[in-house]
């Protein structure tokens, strides 16, 4: 498996946001976002065994794992390596809508976070719609919004579909929190709107 960097960090995105975790960034997208703030995780990283991984992961001693990316479902042993760290923990694998989620696990200690792209990102066409049918409950829905068009793009969505998850709606970094807050709230929407708190306590930077 191709391996961009481990780290321990809080949650910085969703309802699971503040949460101390253990954190795999897998190398390799098979997207490329507009606004994306990881592009180093294209190319960058290091070929590392299951065992190697597993290795790193029990010294850290996490509860929690994040499996992220890049996009971790592009590597072969990725079901293998979650069905192994769901025997001590609990996961939350980051997806990023273009990939069918239906061979994840449905055990309780597995969260699945699923983008659907706006179109400010310009991969919106790639987006599998039905994978939203596979969430339940303790999953979460991400739109990153960034202008009145993604707004309604996503509220539509929302609207047509019968979405058993969390929402989030999340501003593209650099654009205002409160626009979004305030538009969610006149169109009465029962979604979260979150800002990615890492950045507000790092900043932009790797390894965390």
């Amino acid at each position: 498996m191709k391996i961009n960097e481990m780290f321990v960090s809080i949650q910085g995105e969703g309802p699971y946001m503040g949460i101390p975790m253990f954190f795999i960034r897998f190398t390799g997208c098979n997207l490329r976002c507009e606004w994306c703030d990881t592009k180093y995780a294209f190319y960058e990283g290091k070929e590392m065994s299951m065992e190697e991984i597993l290795e790193v992961v029990k010294k850290k001693g996490k509860e929690w794992i994040c499996l992220t990316g890049g996009e971790p479902l592009l590597q072969e042993e990725i079901y293998k390596l979650i069905d192994i760290l769901l025997k001590e923990h609990k996961v939350i694998v980051e997806t990023n809508g273009s990939i069918l989620i239906d061979k994840l696990p449905t055990e309780e200690n597995l969260v699945v976070s699923l983008d659907i792209k706006t179109p400010s990102s310009k991969m919106e066409k790639y987006m599998k719609l039905e994978n939203i049918d596979y969430l339940g409950p303790k999953d979460y829905l991400k739109f990153v919004i960034k202008d009145e068009r993604d707004f309604q793009y996503a509220k539509s969505i929302i609207e047509e579909r019968d979405i058993k998850s969390e929402i989030v709606f999340q501003p593209v970094w650099g654009t205002e929190l409160r626009w979004l807050a305030e538009r969610v709230l006149d169109e009465g929407l029962n979604v979260r709107v979150l800002p990615q708190l890492h950045k507000i306590i790092w900043g932009e930077r790797r390894g965390v």
